[in-house]
């Protein structure tokens, strides 16, 4: 027994031996002096170079920007007596990681960066150079860690674990380029250093979605139907972000239903009911809840309102007992009888005073008579629209020529100034695209977008090649190819996204197509016939009728909104100026289609 127990002993300190040496501690920047650096005295393995030491070795302060990074580091600080240390060059660092820090600002992101030198030149290793840029801006950000001049790292030093000084105030929900770069660094380093693109926490993951504002939506959504009446439950944003009310939005068939709610925060402080009203019956709805608040996330679910069930309201008013039906009946035939008498009695002189009434109209009154009985009424557009318009994106073919460019783009100004629609335009967001990347951008506001507009022309089955070297307009095309292998490629998205709706039998009336007039219907993507297709100016008021969910006609009405009728649009400023585009886009078309027949020719 204490022979057993003895053995048992013996091994678990060999395993505690071999799990001490498998952990792997990382190696911390300190702070050393210049001299111990140059001069390699003890306590100066792994050490932070400060401006401070910029200044003392080379004479100037280096910009804050780039903290205590010059050219070239090893040589000014390290290499002035022996430069032969600087001359050997090491392979680029491996595992480079990016690891969050918990810090007390809720705005912001702070990280650290690890990494393990390469195997490759270890012996020859200097220090590290840790560089970090946020993607799309101007904001930088470099660390230096160097080894004392007379350190030599054996090979077993591969496998340690280098860790960087924190790098704090990194804005949330953005992404960042971390390069950390082996010294000494070669004229032709592209192998000696490993760089790694990550994204900071957004708001919601950091500090999570109850203490977030911008990030918040209701998450907990329930529904209940008693025969057509749909009541909806969600759960309300916490106090704290001070959010006082809400809407809710369906879409089905080409319209949509729009909900102001404003809860009543005195019964209820978590979850809130309502009723959603003037939605029709045996109809698949798609429907989103948010916040009334500016670009609030919207949460999207479903609902199928069941048709109304007309034989049970037939059989409940058949329910009340004889005995009362046949006191009713009695009674409303005794009124029939007095009124067909009191009627029959006056009808006579009734007749006389109308024959003796007619007036005598002269041929003006005559003409305005008729012209009252023709007018139509004109309606107006109902009071409760929602309190934020639809968001539209714009998505074209940059294939074409400037001009067909120059027209979407004034037809995006003009729907946002007179159509009451906040247009998403590529051209209005050069910096966000720079920012988020263009198929990010993209794939955002696709998701986002109330509704989706494609302009269709030939240049949707435009294939890329090289251009002809006697093109005259070579380079005016070329401006436009750097956006126009993203933009062709949203448009090929939305047709995909198209065809999967139509397939799982989804609402279609997000999407739309148009042409403008130097365009024919054959330009149409076979995707995009399925939709909704307009030709620009012609068709703006049903666009604007697509938009915002009214009927152009109704019995005895019409709706009549000037600024964007055939006749009267021309007569704006930006209708005029889009007119002039079109017509100055329809001559270059026809020149462009004209050389290429002519190259066909030869």
């Amino acid at each position: 027994m204490l022979k057993t127990v003895f053995v048992l002993y013996h091994l678990l300190g060999l395993c505690e031996l071999l799990w001490a040496n498998n952990v792997v501690s990382a190696i911390t920047p300190k702070d050393c002096s210049l001299d111990c650096i140059q001069q390699g005295g003890p306590g100066c393995e792994y050490c932070r170079i400060t401006r401070e030491h910029v200044q003392e070795a080379v004479g100037f302060t280096s910009m804050k920007e780039f903290g205590s990074c010059i050219p070239w580091p090893c040589f000014d600080l390290l290499g002035k007596q022996d430069p032969k240390i600087c001359q050997h060059y090491v392979q680029a660092p491996n595992d480079v990681m990016v690891e969050f820090v918990q810090e007390s600002d809720p705005k912001s992101d702070t990280i650290v960066v690890s990494w393990k030198p390469s195997y490759y030149g270890i012996a020859f290793l200097r220090g590290f150079q840790v560089t970090l840029q946020a993607l799309g801006g101007s904001n930088i950000a470099c660390q230096l860690f160097l080894f004392h001049r007379n350190l030599s790292l054996p090979a077993s030093h591969s496998e340690m674990v280098y860790m960087s000084d924190p790098f704090p105030g990194l804005s949330l929900d953005s992404k960042y380029a971390v390069t950390v770069m082996a010294l000494p660094v070669p004229e032709e380093w592209e192998h000696f250093y490993h760089s790694k693109i990550f994204s900071t926490r957004s708001c919601s993951e950091k500090n999570g979605l109850e203490q977030c504002k911008k990030d918040w939506y209701p998450t907990n959504i329930g529904i209940k139907q008693e025969g057509p009446t749909v009541t909806l439950t969600f759960n309300l944003a916490p106090p704290n972000l001070d959010i006082r009310s809400y809407f809710s939005l369906c879409y089905a068939n080409g319209m949509k239903t729009y909900t102001d709610i404003k809860p009543n925060f005195t019964q209820n402080k978590t979850h809130y009911s309502f009723q959603m009203n003037d939605l029709q019956g045996d109809t698949n709805y798609t429907c989103q809840i948010a916040a009334n608040e500016v670009d609030a996330v919207r949460k999207t679910f479903n609902v199928y309102v069941m048709p109304v069930q007309k034989e049970d309201a037939m059989s409940r008013s058949v329910s009340p007992s004889l005995v009362l039906i046949l006191p009713l009946c009695l009674t409303a035939v005794v009124i029939i009888v007095v009124l067909l008498a009191a009627l029959t009695k006056k009808r006579p002189q009734l007749h006389i005073s109308k024959l003796s009434i007619e007036p005598v109209l002269t041929s003006y009154e005559e003409q305005l008579y008729k012209d009252s009985r023709t007018m139509e009424e004109v309606a107006f557009l109902p009071r409760d629209r929602p309190l934020t318009p639809p968001r539209l994106l714009i998505c074209y073919s940059c294939h074409d020529c400037p001009a067909h460019i120059r027209s979407v783009m004034l037809l995006g100004a003009f729907i946002q100034q007179h159509m009451a629609t906040q247009v998403i335009l590529d051209m209005w967001e050069t910096l966000s695209m720079a920012v988020e990347g263009n198929m990010a951008w993209y794939c955002r506001h696709i998701q986002e977008s109330d509704f989706i507009l494609v302009i269709c022309s030939k240049g949707l089955s435009y294939k890329s090649g090289p251009p002809e070297p006697d093109d005259s307009n070579v380079e005016e095309e070329l401006e436009f190819e750097s956006n126009a292998f993203s933009s062709d490629t949203a448009v090929q998205l939305i047709r995909e996204e198209v065809g999967r709706a139509k397939a799982k039998g989804r609402d279609l009336s997000k999407y739309m197509a148009a042409i403008f007039e130097y365009s024919e219907e054959e330009d149409i993507p076979n995707e995009m016939r399925l939709v909704s297709q307009y030709r620009l100016t012609t068709d703006l008021e049903l666009l604007f009728s697509h938009l915002h969910g009214v009927a152009l006609h109704r019995p005895g009405g019409y709706l009549k909104i000037n600024d964007i009728t055939e006749e009267g649009f021309s007569k704006l400023p930006a209708g005029a100026a889009l007119q002039q585009a079109i017509y100055e886009a329809k001559i270059a078309m026809r020149a462009k289609d004209q050389r290429t027949m002519e190259k066909e020719d030869l």
